[in-house]
């Protein structure tokens, strides 16, 4: 009796991150200094208390390939988070482009970091050209259907939020420019100070303590621990001398 032959998974007959092309000469909106600077500062401080480090995937500038049928088809988020999905833990397995059909779960969250040429199509205010590739908002909303998009514009300190709602986005309502993600446990907002030994408003993730730490604050806290202990015991062996007891001897 004749057995047909089921069709092979997209896994293994769909172009890989290493049949696809990870940059593009004389692409627009590629990332400068600020770009690269707010990227750093969201990966670091992203830490969300309910997801290990094997369980997220962060990404800037990392080609995002969505749609199977147009496999050319790209957009390049400024930075974006996956839950689910781990990051390479060898240096060979590092993504040369994250493809939503290898992968198979698309980015929980997308920021955009808006510049004055990409403005419109970041808003989704640019109407898809025709035999072109839909926009960044059309792709993001409907289909990727990313729950939360993100817009910062710091030219303007102004930062907009979305939520899919249904088939589109909805904008969410701020209140001092942060607002709250219950599936990460930690929230997102403007943060004003210096990063890298560079000073303005950042966008950085919270939690229900306040700002989650850099690297570097909490390497300072650590240290800011150690000398209060040291003059914790510096005062205990003054007082135990006091006494008469000498500090050095006791049991």
């Amino acid at each position: 009796m004749y057995q047909p032959i089921p069709p092979r998974p997209p896994q293994e007959t769909m172009p890989t991150m290493y049949d696809l092309p990870s940059e593009l000469v004389g692409e627009s909106g590629l990332p400068d200094e600020f770009h690269c600077i707010q990227a750093d500062f969201l990966s670091e401080t992203c830490q969300p208390p309910n997801y290990s480090s094997e369980e997220i995937l962060v990404a800037s500038d990392l080609n995002l390939y969505y749609d199977p049928r147009h496999t050319l088809w790209y957009k390049r988020p400024d930075w974006y988070l996956v839950l689910g999905v781990a990051s390479a833990s060898q240096q060979e397995n590092l993504r040369l482009s994250y493809v939503v059909w290898q992968e198979g779960v698309d980015p929980f969250l997308i920021v955009e970091l808006l510049s004055p040429g990409t403005e419109q199509d970041d808003l989704g205010q640019r109407l898809r050209e025709v035999n072109q590739p839909p926009t960044k908002w059309e792709v993001y909303e409907g289909i990727l259907r990313v729950p939360y998009y993100v817009v910062y514009d710091r030219y303007e300190n102004n930062l907009r939020a979305f939520r899919l709602t249904g088939t589109s986005y909805e904008a969410i309502s701020l209140t001092e420019n942060r607002f709250w993600l219950e599936k990460l446990e930690l929230g997102l907002g403007l943060w004003q100070g210096t990063y890298q030994q560079t000073t303005g408003l950042w966008l950085r993730w919270y939690n229900t303590a306040g700002w989650v730490p850099t690297l570097a604050e909490q390497a300072g806290q650590e240290r800011q621990r150690a000398e209060q202990e040291h003059e914790r015991a510096e005062r205990l062996a003054e007082y135990l001398r006091s006494q008469g007891i000498d500090p050095n001897n006791l049991p």
